[in-house]
């Protein structure tokens, strides 16, 4: 098997950052060196990352990849390009396609297209509805991420909201449910509070209203409370309020069966950003206050917020255009979401080992996905080097999604992603994209 030394890296790996060298050999990685040891065996290629970081490979635990049905916005092949050319190595697409993966069959299908088109390692979530328990006892725990449940509608109207179903699924799976949570009476409360005000589309500006901090925390509260009295592994999604951080217990994830994810634009964006960004910064839930930004910042260094997601989610710029009504929620943030946390890296609000064990160790820990992301001898060779010293702006040549827009356009970033690997093979270099390779599926150690 070839055997590939990546030399002189800044390593960044469980908790700490070393000078060293890696051993890719096959799809693994085969040998990591410390400072200028020598690999025991020769190696035909040779790679000098001096003055690089190298990091396992980015597990983004929430996409919206839009395939099948949806394809007019994105595809599974073009989004993991624009996964790859990030540093994303394994993904977790979501139910809301068309069909809506609520079915055996339907997840298959999913399956099949993934092994097709997909550049990077895949799983697919299992999409929760209010009658489908059934086929949910079916699924492979070894080979489904998890189950999706809509307690709040969102792009595809998947809402669950029988209450019967929500205890039945919870007391009845022992796989990772995961939650997006907004309560949907409350916010058509406020949408009919808001369209008698405003008129039938409301200005953007009122969209954290209409989508408020109270439906997202009666929904999340509910959830807990729902997670705690029957002991279902709860994984609650995209949370976007100070008030929704006391839901959650500041433990590892091994001692705690109820855990949460902090997606991209919450993080960087919040409400003032709707003056100069409008609706392309409209998600669901809705991107809110400053203070709630800063919060969720805040938790980053602590065990509260367990990893950072992007929920990826592509739409055609004419679907973006309106208010909080008329306006579709959702953007793509796959291709930018590494760089992005390395400018908060520059700005002091986490630290670099921080960013690897929220987007690459925990999300393998809290998925128990098997031997993957961890810089460890014997694991996958999914990794990421990343050029620290790379002054550029984003244009939209940049932007591979194939919706063609970003948020991000125009900002100034200081890192580059240089190359990623993907079990092993060299899929992102330097702006070529070795577009014929394949990914996995991703396995689990569940039992």
């Amino acid at each position: 098997m070839k055997r590939t030394l990546i030399k002189n890296a800044r390593i960044i790996n469980e908790g700490e950052i070393f000078e060293g060298s890696l051993v890719i050999e096959g799809e693994i990685i085969a040998e990591i060196l410390r400072n200028q040891a020598e690999p025991a065996i020769p190696c035909q290629e040779t790679i000098d990352a001096r003055f690089h970081y190298l990091l396992p490979g980015i597990i983004d635990d929430h996409v919206h990849f839009r395939e099948p049905g949806l394809t007019q916005k994105a595809d599974i092949f073009s989004e993991s390009k624009a996964a790859v050319a990030g540093g994303v190595t394994s993904i977790m697409d979501m139910p809301n396609v068309i069909p809506q993966t609520t079915s055996l069959e339907a997840l298959e299908e999913k399956f099949k297209l993934g092994a097709e088109k997909s550049l990077v390692n895949y799983s697919f979530y299992f999409g929760a509805t209010n009658d489908n328990l059934e086929q949910i006892s079916q699924l492979d725990p070894q080979k489904v991420c998890g189950i999706k449940l809509f307690m709040g509608s969102s792009t595809g109207n998947m809402l669950v909201d029988r209450i019967d179903a929500i205890k039945k699924l919870f007391t009845h799976t022992d796989l990772l449910i995961a939650a997006h949570c907004e309560d949907q009476s409350i916010i058509q409360h406020n949408t009919e509070l808001f369209k008698q005000q405003y008129g039938e589309d409301p200005g953007i500006h009122y969209h954290p209203y209409i989508r408020s901090e109270e439906a997202c925390f009666a929904s999340s509260s509910l959830a807990v409370k729902l997670a705690k009295e029957t002991g279902a592994r709860l994984h609650l999604l995209h949370i976007t309020t100070e008030k929704e951080l006391t839901l959650l217990e500041n433990l590892p994830v091994s001692e705690k069966k109820i855990t949460a994810e902090v997606c991209i634009p919450h993080l960087l964006f919040s409400q003032e950003d709707y003056d100069t960004l409008g609706s392309r910064i409209k998600c669901n839930p809705a991107i809110k206050k400053v203070t709630d930004r800063d919060a969720l910042r805040k938790a980053l260094h602590t065990h509260i917020i367990d990893v950072i997601g992007t929920d990826h989610a592509p739409h055609l710029p004419a679907e973006k255009e309106g208010g909080s009504l008329k306006a579709v929620s959702g953007m793509p943030m796959i291709q930018f979401s590494l760089i992005s946390m390395m400018e908060l890296v520059k700005a002091g609000v986490i630290s670099l080992e921080q960013v690897v064990q929220k987007m690459c160790h925990t999300p393998a820990e809290l998925y128990q996905l098997h031997k993957r992301g961890f810089i460890r001898e014997g694991y996958q060779a999914d990794l990421v080097l990343l050029n620290p010293q790379s002054e550029w702006t984003l244009s939209n040549s940049h932007i591979l999604s194939k919706c063609g827009w970003s948020p991000l356009e125009g900002k100034k970033f200081s890192t580059r992603v240089e190359k990623t690997f993907i079990n092993g093979q060299l899929i992102y270099n330097e702006g070529t994209i070795a577009d014929s390779y394949r990914g996995q599926a991703l396995q689990f150690r569940r039992t």
